[in-house]
């Protein structure tokens, strides 16, 4: 809390923000002025809106990082991208955060579409240099929690390249780590077993192509799902390939993957080091890549944080929590 003496010192000014162009206010202020709620709140200035003018009052610093945030957002607007509360609560970060980066860089990027139409693009400056790295590179590694759309913007990458038609295939694996030996004791034929484990490939692909398009696809041998073990033994030209959950790989399983890839081929590795399935004295293949690979050119890693996190809030919540828990266990705390 401040000293007397500190509050005293900041100065409180007013200032005016022209939105220059009509047809962005609705966008800039948001349903029910949701966006100047959430920059009220972040900043601790007060917003009235009169006409095209937004009367910012509040502490000077602050008054002036919203001027810096409103002039990011109206450039996001000038290049086609509607604004929602993740470009706004991901304006507020970087302003907050002293970083520079162009709101534009990363949310004009359109990657592809949805079978709706939905535009998919890079929410955060993580993941922007995670498409970026695709674009560069043979095979990609990405290494980060859950909600940072490793695979997502992985498959959207593959939809785009196969669309293209830089690559004739897409083939989507994981491991069947979790089904371990109880695949046998699972009804129906081998695939009906491993099914339920690829099934978060699946509902992405019916995201972003549609359930037709995808059927119609599988069926002509264009797209396939399927556990890693089918791997082994194949030479994959091309194709682009993605292995997700590879945190579940042995370093055997990691260097047999790698070494499928054939002419004209894409890989995109993803995975959570810190959600490792495999039974106790197995060492992680995706852990030990990331010595081996190190600075091999045309080899990208990327790695993910919660700042990129982009599911609901409180997944970000969680993941720092359990960061937390994870730095007082390993620093000796055995409470809980």
């Amino acid at each position: 809390m401040p000293h007397d003496n500190e509050t005293a010192n900041i100065v409180e000014v007013e200032r005016n923000y022209t939105v220059e162009n009509q047809n962005h206010a609705r966008s800039l202020f948001g349903t029910q002025d949701e966006h100047l709620k959430m920059v009220e709140k972040a900043f601790g200035v007060n917003l009235v809106t009169r006409g095209d003018e937004i009367q910012i009052r509040g502490p000077e610093n602050e008054v002036t990082q919203v001027e810096e945030l409103f002039h990011r957002l109206a450039d996001l607007l000038s290049n086609g991208v509607w604004v929602t509360p993740n470009e706004v609560g991901y304006g507020i970060k970087l302003v907050k955060a002293g970083d520079d980066t162009n709101l534009s860089d990363i949310f004009s990027d359109v990657i592809s579409v949805t079978a709706r139409g939905k535009p998919i693009r890079p929410k955060t400056l993580g993941q922007k240099r995670y498409v970026d790295a695709m674009r560069e590179n043979g095979i990609v590694f990405s290494i980060g929690p859950a909600g940072t759309g490793k695979t997502y913007l992985a498959m959207a990458m593959a939809v785009k390249a196969f669309r293209d038609k830089e690559v004739n295939r897409i083939i989507l694996t994981r491991p069947a780590v979790e089904a371990g030996e109880k695949l046998g004791f699972l009804p129906g034929d081998l695939q009906e077993k491993v099914d339920p484990y690829l099934r978060p490939l699946y509902d992405a692909m019916y995201d972003i192509l549609g359930v037709d398009t995808y059927r119609k696809h599988m069926e002509r041998g264009l797209i396939e799902v399927a556990p890693l073990a089918y791997m082994r033994g194949r030479t994959l030209d091309d194709s682009f390939i993605i292995l997700d959950e590879a945190q579940n790989t042995t370093p055997e399983q990691m260097k047999m993957f790698l070494t499928r890839l054939g002419f004209s081929s894409k890989a995109v590795v993803t995975g959570d080091i810190t959600q490792v399935d495999l039974p106790e004295g197995k060492f992680s293949g995706l852990q030990q890549v990331q010595q081996v690979l190190k600075g091999v050119p045309g080899i990208g890693f990327i790695h993910l944080t919660d700042r990129d996190v982009v599911r609901h809030r409180l997944v970000q919540a969680v993941i720092k929590a359990y960061e937390r828990w994870d730095n007082r266990k390993g620093k000796g705390d055995s409470s809980g």
